[in-house]
């Protein structure tokens, strides 16, 4: 995939944000997907799913403003709702860059697949927006209807405010399946980013933000309404937002799927990234 940053205006600020772009033909194909990240990632997180993805789809996973490689400024409100406005104008400029750079200028639609805040982040964008645009929406251990904080989140936020490679990696390992795939470099990675400037402050507003708020069961029924078809994928061990959640989307969201992916936490793409990939491409390619 490729690097590149795309300069977007919210409110008084200016926003450098990266995202990560795949498919050398996206203008003919016309059918797009955007990654959208959880709490404390970034677009890297997602492995080579998207890029596995751009055989068939357009991909694009973004930098949320905050974290990775975007702009993270000091007095900005990282909530659902400003993420939401920034993500959508992120959207209506890429298919402008597109449509302006290829002859083919019928209607592109994009599918957003979102994880864990990026899950409620895409709920919230295909409740509240006209739909014409958005083809299918994919909900990977989304948050959007927790009263509280989770314990585990409770001690995500120590160990990103208090980052130390004993906390961050005790963290970590509860949020797997399998211990063993917490890597020094993965936590080393956390600790680096979280560091930087106005990092924690993100995070921390990001959360109380995300975890004490819901999306509320009359907009994942606009979901269902709208007829935007919509698979939810959960991890079978997730401690961080617990697998019953997928059951109160599975019902609010009228005609969507659950699939629950076995020996998996928090991040099952992560895990078993063949088998989300096998789960995603097959979503997306029906009509």
């Amino acid at each position: 995939m490729q690097e590149r940053f795309l300069n977007l205006q919210h409110n008084k600020h200016e926003l450098k944000i990266r995202y990560l772009e795949s498919g050398k033909n996206y203008v003919e194909k016309r059918q797009h997907l955007l990654f959208i990240h959880g709490l404390g990632s970034s677009a890297d997180r997602w492995l080579d799913i998207p890029d596995a993805l751009s055989l068939y789809f357009h991909t694009l996973a973004i930098d949320l403003p905050g974290f990775g490689g975007s702009d993270k400024p000091s007095d900005m409100d990282y909530t659902i709702k400003a993420f939401s406005d920034i993500v959508r104008q992120f959207m209506e400029k890429i298919r402008i860059t597109e449509e302006d750079r290829g002859k083919n200028r019928a209607r592109t639609t994009i599918t957003l697949v979102g994880h864990s805040l990026g899950g409620y982040i895409a709920s919230r964008i295909a409740a509240a927006y006209n739909s014409n645009f958005l083809d299918k929406l994919v909900l990977v251990d989304s948050s959007g209807n927790l009263e509280k904080p989770t314990p585990l989140l409770d001690q995500y936020l120590d160990a990103a405010m208090n980052p130390s490679k004993e906390k961050v990696r005790k963290v970590f390992e509860q949020m797997v399946a399998n211990p063993l795939l917490i890597s020094d470099v993965l936590v080393q990675g956390f600790i680096d980013r979280i560091n930087k400037p106005n990092s924690k402050y993100a995070f921390e507003s990001s959360l109380r933000n995300s975890a004490n708020t819901q999306i509320g069961i009359k907009n994942l029924n606009k979901i269902g309404e709208k007829g935007i078809p919509t698979l939810i994928i959960w991890g079978m061990y997730d401690k961080v937002i617990p697998t019953h959640h997928s059951q109160i989307f599975r019902e609010a969201i009228k005609g969507s799927a659950v699939n629950i992916i076995p020996s998996t936490g928090h991040a099952p793409f992560t895990e078993k990234p063949a088998l989300v990939c096998e789960h995603l491409h097959k979503f997306l390619s029906c009509e």
